[in-house]
């Protein structure tokens, strides 16, 4: 029932069978008069878990929603640099926001389903997105949900309203709509925030399971969160890239004093 999704999914990738490498160049981005993000340079790389962490009001939700474009939405909102994936600029003048936002899946903070069945929920991406029949859209339903470790505990429910699922279901259900369009990078704004910290574990499994099919970018404040889920690390502070690498490395042999300072509790 799964098997012709995963075909073509196969025939979206690359040679070496991996899509949704981000490269960040001398970006910046202003809300009006404030300068928010200041040329953050770095490459997020495919298949992996990239954690984003920094104090509070350092930019990290911004840089995130600008990866596929959000920050378009605000008034006022100006950028310079570039971001590219898979070698292909997002700002150029030909880009297709839409396909774009469709390519790179987003789950925001606190769950916010639909007030429509789980089912509907899921299918909505693909109804908009007119990928296939019924049938093709069962099969991404189902598909998605797996992915989302949610099948198991609904699939005898489908047609019940998303909102009588716990916060954690919801939340794992917001990813399944958000994996049911078949995207290549998936962004998390500090998806666990508000989740207790049973649901917390589930949907840190999840993340770690995702990395094999996707590219996931994840915003936290949660600095263990971070070294538990993550491959690579990002650390901003007061809009500026002050390190990014392993993060094993980054956790146990920072480069910059400021990052250590930062995960020894001397700010947050």
């Amino acid at each position: 029932m799964i098997s012709k999704i995963e075909v073509n999914r196969k025939e979206t990738l690359t040679k070496d069978g991996r899509r949704g490498r981000i490269e960040v160049e001398k970006l910046n981005l202003w809300f009006g008069d404030n300068h928010v993000l200041k040329d953050v340079t770095f490459d997020i790389p495919p298949n992996a878990v990239t954690a984003i962490m920094g104090p509070s009001g350092c930019g990290k939700s911004t840089l995130l929603r600008t990866i596929n474009r959000m920050n378009d939405l605000i008034l006022g909102t100006r950028v310079t640099g570039d971001i590219r994936i898979d070698g292909e600029s997002i700002f150029q003048d030909s880009t297709d926001v839409i396909e774009l936002r469709k390519r790179v899946g987003m789950v925001f903070q606190k769950p916010n389903p639909f007030p429509k069945s789980i089912f509907d929920n899921i299918a909505f991406g693909p109804r908009i997105h007119r990928m296939g029949g019924h049938s093709d859209i069962q099969q991404r339903v189902e598909r998605a949900l797996h992915h989302a470790n949610l099948w198991d505990e609904v699939k005898d429910r489908l047609d019940d309203n998303a909102f009588s699922l716990s916060g954690g279901q919801q939340q794992r259900l917001c990813t399944a709509r958000c994996l049911s369009v078949e995207p290549e990078i998936v962004l998390l704004d500090e998806p666990a925030s508000a989740l207790d910290p049973h649901s917390t574990a589930k949907l840190e499994e999840l993340i770690r399971q995702l990395k094999q099919d996707y590219t996931v970018v994840i915003v936290t404040h949660n600095m263990q969160q971070a070294a538990r889920v993550s491959d690579w690390c990002a650390f901003l502070m007061l809009g500026e890239m002050v390190e990014f690498g392993r993060t094993e490395q980054v956790f146990t042999k920072p480069r910059d004093p400021r990052t250590e300072d930062f995960l020894t509790g001397k700010f947050g």
